[in-house]
């Protein structure tokens, strides 16, 4: 057998290069780049090795190890799932930082490749800088923390220990039942041995991702339970748009007459001129999805893995005929509260129960309903979103005025906080497609990081970022990278003073505004934050703006601007629009406040109607 004597750093690198996927019949790289922050657990090794190859493998210089990882987990979304790219750390709170990201991949089930470095395998220096001793475990490093939020885990004590363990990892990355993130913790002094490595290691391979096909049996139960229904409804996940089945569920919407309710993560999946669509549903869904839910007598979910504030914490299905039936890769997910399950892809599994169920439709009654509650909510979402002369205007004021003027093809992004529900409600794509946001894990500090990401997978086309004072004030320096990157983002700040959505919650649940509100901080010096200064001394363009008509203005400036633009606006943070979900979240059972008694019996009543598990 043919070897190469590499060092194991070298041999990583060119393996990963050596790695294929087949993308709109186009041979493209499975690793579109690399994000580093280089300290002295991976500069001298991994990094040099990286240098060398940077024509084959783009690295790009991270600012926050946290958030180049959440801009190669954007990255993967927007390119659903068909490239990935890699982050790689120094030891310690270099390695650390990154496990929030492994989280959010975790949670939205999605590719990333972390390399941290570790301590040494020796354990001649120890202790080592910028590592924690476990005095009764010498094995367990900082690094061990990633075990928990990683889909597949290892640590290299030997170079020759990689020529197992990267193929590994890119099965796990690659499969649509168990995607998410592979961290390969990386000790120091292997990084720079070297081992004779096997000429065929290094060959070319092209991957696929598979497609899971049912089981007929299922397909058959399946069939027969929806056949027996009379007002189901599709809730529409993530999975979808990785199985970019959009075609196939429009057309078994369409043919079987079943309306259509995406969850967060799915949406994007249908436009908003197709009749089917009825909107988002759950706690950050819309009112006619939302009542339709509660009559319901049977769910088809598919690709979605039912989070709680889909399911209204488990209450909004309130029929006491309800049934679910699950289409999944995942067996976990599919057989939640003993759904009947149809383990499968997305676009195999609706062909396939398309054709068992026949010529068979829900009855029109049904729909004439759900299109009528469309229209309602529509309405009231539109009157709420429109234009407005008061003096802070809401999340719902700032999100209209961007969306009466953004192009079809625009993509938004937000994450975190309030401004997702608003977002969600609001925002109804004009094409399939351009809804990219994340929550899984509901990250703050994703909007800007993983909008970066998307637009290096997206672009020709703008990305538009719906960000909170909070979040920004959390995670902002992927404006510089965007900058210096030519990565041009469209970045709404809407400033409300604080985190107010659960300055909200804590007034909901009945107790008094406490930290969360700025003002009721009892901060000694409370200043305001001039966000468009702060952008403008990371390089990009920046503007206030005070009316949603001067936020029209600047959007369509920054809409011609070659430069990430920057748009602040204060406003309203106590104007919402309105909940039509339960969602569960603790609340005192001994009341301090008359509030506090009111909010605990609101409590129960949604309590009661969960469903328990089954």
């Amino acid at each position: 057998m043919n070897t190469l004597r590499l060092s194991c750093s070298h041999a990583l690198i060119k393996y990963l290069i050596a790695q294929k996927i087949m993308i709109d019949g186009k041979k493209m790289p499975l690793f579109a780049g690399a994000f580093g922050i280089y300290g002295h657990g991976n500069v001298a090794c991994i990094g040099q090795a990286m240098e060398e190859f940077q024509d084959e493998l783009p690295g790009y210089r991270g600012h926050h190890e946290q958030n180049m990882a959440l801009s190669g987990i954007g990255y993967a979304r927007a390119m659903r799932r068909k490239q990935i790219f890699i982050a790689t750390s120094s030891v310690g709170p270099g390695s650390t930082n990154m496990v929030t990201a492994a989280a959010v991949a975790l949670s939205n089930r999605l590719p990333i490749l972390l390399l941290p470095g570790d301590t040494f395998a020796s354990r001649f220096p120890d202790p080592v800088l910028q590592q924690v001793e476990n005095f009764t475990n010498p094995t367990e490093t900082a690094n061990d923390s990633f075990k928990s939020v990683s889909r597949y885990f290892d640590r290299i004590v030997r170079p020759e220990q990689i020529l197992t363990s990267l193929p590994q990892a890119i099965q796990v990355m690659l499969d649509p039942a168990d995607c998410g993130p592979a961290t390969i913790s990386m000790a120091q002094d292997v990084q720079g041995e070297a081992y004779d490595y096997p000429e065929i290691f290094f060959e070319e391979k092209i991957h696929e991702i598979r497609r899971i096909q049912p089981d007929p049996n299922q397909i058959k139960a399946a069939a027969e339970k929806l056949k027996s229904s009379r007002q189901p409804i599709i809730i529409a996940g993530g999975g979808v748009l990785y199985s970019e089945a959009e075609k196939e569920l429009s057309d078994f919407a369409k043919k079987h007459n079943i309306p259509v309710t995406p969850t967060v993560m799915g949406l994007g999946c249908m436009d908003r001129d197709d009749p089917y669509y009825i909107g988002a549903i759950g706690a950050l869904g819309v009112g006619s999805s939302n009542s339709l839910s509660k009559d319901t007598d049977l769910a088809l979910a598919v690709g979605t893995k039912l989070g709680d504030f889909t399911t209204g914490s488990w209450a909004n299905f309130e029929n006491e005929d309800f049934k679910l039936v699950s289409i999944n890769t995942t067996r976990f997910d599919v057989t939640k509260h003993t759904a009947t399950p149809v383990i499968s892809d997305a676009k195999v599994g609706f062909e396939e129960l398309s054709k068992a169920l026949g010529d068979w439709k829900a009855p029109s009654i049904w729909f004439d309903r759900a299109v009528k509650e469309r229209t309602e909510w529509d309405a009231y979402v539109n009157k709420e979103s429109g234009p407005t002369n008061q003096k802070l205007p809401s999340y719902a004021h700032a999100v209209g005025a961007v969306y009466r003027n953004a192009e079809p093809s625009d993509i938004v992004v937000t994450a975190a906080g309030g401004l997702v529900g608003e977002v969600v409600q609001i925002w109804k794509p004009k094409q399939k497609n351009t809804f990219e946001t994340e929550w899984g894990f509901s990250c703050m500090g994703y909007e800007i990081s993983g909008a970066l990401g998307i637009k290096m997978a997206k672009p020709d086309q703008d990305i538009i970022v719906f960000v909170g004072d909070g979040s920004y004030l959390l995670a902002n320096s992927d404006i510089y990278s965007s900058v210096i990157y030519d990565k041009k983002l469209i970045i709404v700040v809407c400033d409300n003073g604080g985190h107010m959505v659960i300055n909200r919650l804590q007034l909901a649940k009945g107790g008094k505004e406490y930290i969360c509100n700025l003002r009721a901080a009892r901060a000694s010096n409370l200043q305001f934050v001039d966000f468009a200064a702060h952008a403008k001394s990371l390089g990009a363009n920046g503007e206030t703006v005070s009316s949603t008509s001067e936020l029209e203005a600047a959007f369509l400036r920054a809409k011609k601007s070659d430069k990430t633009y920057v748009i602040s606006l204060q406003t309203d943070g106590y104007q919402w629009l309105d909940g039509t979900s339960f969602w569960e979240s603790p609340t005192l059972e001994v009341h301090s406040t008359e509030e506090n008694k009111k909010a605990y019996k609101d409590f129960t009543e949604g309590k009661n109607k969960q469903r328990k598990g089954v």
